[in-house]
């Protein structure tokens, strides 16, 4: 599902939050010089770089994974990631036969602290309605199309529970460092709506022993 996809017109909650927000600014009650130093902030600041470097982290280092399987908001907290939209985060792994996708549907929570602001097309209705109705469909919508035999579960994020999506890591990126292989890391990927791959030609250079004496 592209970004432009969903970018042309405003969803009905969307409206209602420019209206909101512009009520209050004219009320004096939000300094919207403040609200853009915010939304610069995780646009900048906080962003998917530290998602994917969550991930990376955990495909090389079993003892961090683990870790993350089982408390991600202290394991991710351990990179330097912590803040609002984050305290209660919880790591779904995904397999070559179950992929977890990753929905909000009553509105759009989100783990800012670890992907930034959200995508437009995750706050719209249609996604959250086809992403529970018609998981596999709203994949293929995004060009993500999985084995048939792979199972989708969905996952519902509330105000108390978000969640980071650890997609499977891409065959040939044995000996990658953990910048490398956080290059391939997609913020869709870590929704559950893309799938994390790399052509062979952009894969890191690495000297022969050969190669560095000379």
């Amino acid at each position: 599902m592209s970004e432009h996809e969903h970018a042309s017109s405003l969803s009905q909650m969307e409206a209602r939050t420019r209206a909101l927000e512009t009520l209050l600014v004219e009320r004096g009650l939000v300094d919207p010089h403040v609200l853009d130093k915010i939304v610069d902030y995780y646009e900048h600041e906080v962003g998917p770089h530290r998602g994917a470097r969550v991930v990376a982290t955990a495909w090389t280092d079993d003892a961090f994974r683990e870790w993350l399987l089982r408390d991600a908001t202290a394991a991710v907290a351990s990179l330097g990631s912590t803040g609002r939209q984050g305290e209660h985060l919880v790591a779904l792994e995904c397999t070559p036969t179950l992929h977890h996708l990753v929905v909000c549907t009553l509105c759009s929570c989100y783990p800012w602290t670890v992907l930034g602001l959200p995508p437009v097309w995750y706050k719209s209705p249609a996604y959250r309605a086809k992403a529970v109705r018609d998981p596999r469909g709203a994949l293929a919508d995004a060009g993500v199309r999985l084995p048939a035999d792979t199972a989708i579960q969905v996952w519902d994020s509330t105000a108390e529970i978000r969640y980071l999506v650890v997609p499977v890591r891409p065959a040939g990126t044995d000996g990658w460092s953990v910048e490398d292989l956080a290059a391939l890391v997609t913020r869709d990927a870590m929704i559950g709506m893309g799938l994390v791959t790399f052509a062979r030609q952009t894969a890191p250079t690495r000297q022969t022993p050969n190669e560095a004496r000379t």
